[in-house]
C-alpha cells in the first residue's frame, strides 16, 4: 500500500493529485523551483523539497533531483502528472531503480509510445521522409512531448528547413529531446481521443471519447466528453484501435490515444502515456477518479472487468492568462481576485487562488472549469454562464473568448466542429464585450464615492466644473448633485441610480444595471466583466517609441536569433528576427517594417522585460538622412 506520494510536477496537476491523495489518506510531497516557492501546490503539500533554480531544465526536468527529493522526504511513490518528465522512460527507470513505486506505465511502454515516430512505426504508419510540393501542407512535429510545443505548419516548400530547425529547438528546450518528424497536415479535422486505463491483470478499459477540436497554437482550449456527433461505427473503431494499441505494448495505467477525424476516417496521431490535462470530463461522465484508479493499479489491484456506464455530458474550458487579441500573448501579474460562482454542477481544477502571482516561467493556465449535465446543450450553457459570472481580477485572460466560443452557433452544431474554429472566427470572438463605456462610468463614480466617504460631501453651492477620469480609451465627465448623487455628462444618456465604492447602478435607455467595482493599487480596475486601466499598464510599447523600434512584447528569454542576422542587413516587414520563450511557449518577434537593421540588442539567453529594446529597423530614407547628418 502506498503511504506517501511525491508529485514530480507543479501547479494545477500537482494540486489535483494531492486532492485525491488526501481523500485516500495518503501523505503528499511537492517539489518546487525558486519561482514556485510560494505556489499553491507547495502550500497544499504535507512536505516540500526545493529544486534550486527557475528554468525547467534546472528543476522539474532534473529526474535525478526529483528522485533524491522523494527519498529525502520519505516518499514511497512518484506520480509524474503531465508534461515535464511524465513521458520520460529514463526517469521512470530512475524511480523504479530507487525502490520507489512508479505511478505510470512500464518504461518499455513509454519508449514504444512516447516517441510519436516509434508509435507510428508500431502501427505501421510511416512518417514523410522526402517532402515534395505535392505533399503540402505538412506538419513538423516534435517526437517527444506535446502541448503544442515543437509543432510548425508548413505551406511553402522553402519554409520546411526553417520550420524543422525552429521546431527542433523548441522541442529540445521543452522536452530535452530535439527529434522532429514530418507528417501530412489534415486541414480542419476533428481532434478526438480515447481515454484508456489498464491494470496488470490484463484488463483494459476504453472510457469513451473526448473531442478537443477547439485549439490555439495546437494547444487545446475546450474539451468535452463524449465526442458529439460521431457515427456509432466510427466510435467503436476508435475504441477498438486504442485498446489494441495499449495491449500491443503491455500498457499499464492511464493513457490516451489521439486521432484526427476527417471525411469520416480516423488518422492516428499519437499515444500519450500519462494522464491528460482534460481527464476531468471523462471522470465526470463515468463517475470515476482516474488518479485514485492510477494509484490502485500501481498498488497491483485489479480493475473490474467492465468500466462504469457513461452518463450525461461534460465540458471543460481552460482559463489562461493570455490576450487572444494580441496573438495569445501570455500575461503576468497579481491575480487579485479569483472566484467562480457556487454551482453543484461546477468543478474547478486550479493551481491558483486570489492573491497569487502569475509568473513568466511556466504555462499561463489558471484553471480548468468543468461542468457536467444531462445533455450537451445544458452543459455548454451552464459553463458559459459560470465563466461569465466569475470574478477574475488581475491580468488579461481568455475568459471572454471562452464565453463567446461556447455561445457561437458553430460550436452549438457538433457537425461543424473542427480544429480550424479559431482560424475562422477569432477576429469576431476576440472583440471587446459591449458596454465598456458604462463600465468606465461605474469605475469613475465608484472612485468618487470612495473619495466622498473619506473627505465628506462633494456638492458645492456654486456649480463646479465636471470631474474628468479616463479609463483606457474612455473619458468620463461627471459632477456631484445637491441630492448626494451624480450627473454624468460624458458619455451622454446615462443616469446614475446609485454609487458606492464597490457597486454602481446605472440606467441606460430605461434599463437599470448594477456593476460591481474593484480598484487595485497597480492601476487595474474591474467593473462588471470589464477590465480597465487608469493608464495603460501593458500597452504595446511600440505605440510610444520611434518607428522601427522592435521592443519585447512580453517578459521572457531570448532563445535564438535568426541565422546570420547582423546589423546592416536588409529585412522585410514580418520577417522573423528572433524568438522569445515565455511561459513554456516560443513567440516569434518579427520586423515591424521593411528597411535596414540598424541595431540589434538581443542575444540567446538574455532575459528581457516588457518594452525592452531588442532591435531597430530603419527605412531607407531614415538611414540615408542619418548618414548625411553624420557626414555634415
Amino acid at each position: 500500500m502506498i503511504s506517501t506520494v511525491l508529485v514530480a510536477n507543479r501547479g494545477e496537476i500537482a494540486c489535483r493529485v494531492f486532492r485525491t491523495c488526501r481523500e485516500l489518506g495518503i501523505s503528499t510531497v511537492a517539489v518546487y523551483s525558486d519561482a514556485d516557492a510560494d505556489a499553491l501546490h507547495v502550500r497544499e503539500a504535507d512536505a516540500a523539497v526545493r529544486l534550486p533554480g527557475a528554468a525547467p531544465s534546472e528543476t522539474y526536468l532534473r529526474g535525478d533531483l526529483v528522485v533524491k527529493a522523494a527519498l529525502a522526504a520519505g516518499a514511497d511513490a512518484v506520480h509524474p502528472g503531465y508534461g515535464f518528465l511524465s513521458e520520460n522512460a529514463g526517469f521512470a527507470r530512475e524511480v523504479i531503480d530507487a525502490g520507489l513505486v512508479w505511478i505510470g506505465p512500464p518504461p518499455e511502454a513509454i519508449e514504444a509510445m512516447a516517441s510519436k515516430t516509434r508509435a507510428k512505426e508500431l502501427l505501421g504508419i510511416a512518417p514523410l521522409t522526402e517532402v515534395t510540393a505535392a505533399d503540402l501542407p505538412v506538419l513538423v512535429k516534435a517526437a517527444a512531448g506535446g502541448g503544442g510545443r515543437g509543432m510548425r505548419i508548413v505551406r511553402e516548400l522553402g519554409d520546411l528547413a526553417g520550420a524543422r530547425e525552429s521546431a527542433a529547438a523548441e522541442a529540445a528546450s521543452a522536452f530535452g529531446d530535439g527529434e522532429v518528424f514530418v507528417e501530412p497536415y489534415v486541414e480542419n479535422g476533428r481532434h478526438v481521443e480515447v481515454q484508456l486505463l489498464c491494470d496488470t491483470h490484463g484488463t483494459a478499459w476504453a472510457l469513451g471519447t473526448r473531442d478537443c477540436s477547439l485549439q490555439r497554437r495546437h494547444q487545446k482550449v475546450v474539451e468535452e466528453a463524449p465526442a458529439p456527433g460521431l457515427p456509432a461505427a466510427l466510435e467503436a473503431s476508435l475504441l477498438d484501435t486504442a485498446v489494441r494499441a495499449a495491449k500491443a505494448v503491455g500498457y499499464v495505467g492511464a493513457g490516451t490515444v489521439e486521432f484526427l477525424v476527417a471525411d469520416g476516417r480516423a488518422h492516428f496521431l499519437e499515444m500519450n502515456t500519462r494522464l491528460q490535462v482534460e481527464h476531468p470530463v471523462t471522470e465526470e461522465v463515468f463517475g470515476v477518479d482516474l488518479v485514485a484508479l492510477q494509484l490502485a493499479v500501481a498498488e497491483g489491484r485489479a480493475l473490474p472487468p467492465e468500466p462504469p456506464a457513461a452518463r450525461g455530458h461534460a465540458i471543460e474550458a481552460r482559463l489562461y492568462a493570455e490576450d487572444p487579441a494580441r496573438e495569445w500573448a501570455p500575461q503576468t501579474g497579481v491575480l487579485h481576485r479569483f472566484e467562480l460562482p457556487r454551482d453543484a454542477r461546477l468543478r474547478v481544477d486550479t493551481g491558483y487562488v486570489s492573491g497569487d502571482t502569475i509568473g513568466v516561467h511556466y504555462d499561463p493556465m489558471l484553471a480548468k472549469v468543468i461542468v457536467h449535465a444531462p445533455t450537451r446543450a445544458e452543459a455548454v450553457r451552464a459553463l458559459a454562464r459560470a465563466l461569465e459570472r466569475a470574478r477574475i481580477h488581475g491580468p488579461v485572460t481568455n475568459r471572454e473568448l471562452l464565453v463567446a466560443s461556447l455561445r457561437h452557433p458553430e460550436f452549438g452544431s457538433p457537425e461543424t466542429l473542427d480544429t480550424g474554429f479559431y482560424d475562422r472566427n477569432l477576429p469576431a470572438l476576440a472583440e471587446a464585450v459591449p458596454g465598456e463605456e458604462y463600465a468606465a462610468v461605474a469605475a469613475a463614480l465608484a472612485r468618487a464615492a470612495a473619495g466622498r466617504g473619506r473627505f465628506g460631501g462633494g456638492w458645492r453651492n456654486l456649480r463646479s466644473q465636471d470631474e474628468t477620469r479616463t479609463y483606457g480609451d474612455h473619458e468620463v465627465r461627471y459632477r456631484p448633485t445637491r441630492a448626494g448623487g451624480y450627473e454624468v455628462s460624458v458619455p451622454e444618456g446615462i443616469g446614475v441610480v446609485s454609487a458606492a465604492p464597490d457597486r454602481v447602478g446605472l440606467e441606460v435607455a430605461g434599463v437599470v444595471r448594477h456593476l460591481d467595482v474593484a480598484v487595485y493599487e497597480d492601476g487595474v480596475v474591474h467593473a462588471g466583466r470589464h477590465r480597465l486601466t487608469v493608464r495603460p499598464r501593458f500597452a504595446d510599447p511600440r505605440e510610444q517609441t520611434a518607428p522601427g523600434s522592435l521592443l519585447a512584447p512580453m517578459p521572457g528569454t531570448v532563445v535564438r536569433v535568426a541565422d546570420g542576422l547582423a546589423v546592416g542587413d536588409a529585412v522585410v516587414a514580418g520577417q522573423p528576427l528572433l524568438w522569445l520563450e515565455a511561459m513554456k511557449m516560443e513567440h516569434r518577434v518579427v520586423a515591424p517594417a521593411s528597411g535596414t537593421l540598424t541595431a540589434l540588442h538581443a542575444a540567446p539567453g538574455r532575459q528581457v522585460e516588457v518594452g525592452a529594446l531588442l532591435a531597430v529597423v530603419s527605412d531607407d530614407a531614415t538611414t540615408e538622412a542619418a548618414q548625411e547628418d553624420q557626414t555634415v
